[in-house]
């Protein structure tokens, strides 16, 4: 019998839902559980035994324990069978990484804590002011079908997260649909099972 999958954290995290459409990619069968870093008392004190800076997501496969989502993402594309999840192809695995990276860099920090987090509390939205570079250079750096090739890699699993808490806001989605390409590509991604399973609750309101 194999060992048990174990995934810690809130099912609003941009980086929890990352690695969720990862493993439902690849078939693995896993439990989820709640962690709620944003709680009065902040996470549950044993969590930071898993992981002592108290982020989300942390990965737990056997007595096997991670943390870091491209720890985790790479981890569960290696360690499972299933679909490939970076491209085969020198480059295009480099540009996977490199959509990665942008994600990390530019479209979490100003697109999601920039617009989305700001729209919620109906505060400004400095982000709003970079949407067209970030979305523009992202359109560029995107192939033909996914992001980063013709099959869905990780820099997908990245990117759609982030894009859908930015969609979710008014001026996100008018600046969002500017962009023909990554419009096409969210639509496809948002009928695979993965995303659909995963959803944020915030979908549902």
């Amino acid at each position: 019998m194999s060992p048990s999958v174990e995934l810690f954290g809130a099912d609003y995290s941009v980086y929890v839902r990352i690695c969720r459409i990862v493993l439902a990619e690849k078939g693995v069968d896993y439990t989820l559980h709640p962690i709620d870093i944003f709680a009065d008392d902040g996470p549950p004190t044993d969590y930071l035994a898993l992981n002592p800076f108290g982020r989300i997501p942390s990965l737990r496969h056997g007595k096997f324990e991670l943390y870091e989502t491209d720890a985790i993402t790479a981890y569960v594309n290696e360690a499972f069978d299933g679909p490939e999840l970076m491209p085969r192809d020198v480059q295009a695995r480099a540009r996977a990484r490199q959509i990665m990276r942008l994600a990390d860099a530019e479209i979490y920090k100003h697109l999601v804590w920039g617009v989305f987090v700001p729209w919620q509390d109906k505060k400004a939205m400095p982000g709003l002011e970079r949407a067209d570079l970030i979305l523009g250079e992202l359109q560029q750096l995107a192939g033909e079908n996914g992001l980063a090739g013709e099959q869905i890699s990780l820099a997908d699993a990245y990117v759609y997260p982030m894009l859908t808490y930015f969609s979710m806001v008014p001026e996100g989605a008018a600046k969002l649909a500017e962009f023909d390409h990554l419009i096409e590509w969210m639509a496809q991604m948002g009928n695979r099972r993965s995303v659909i399973f995963s959803r944020f609750s915030a979908e549902n309101t």
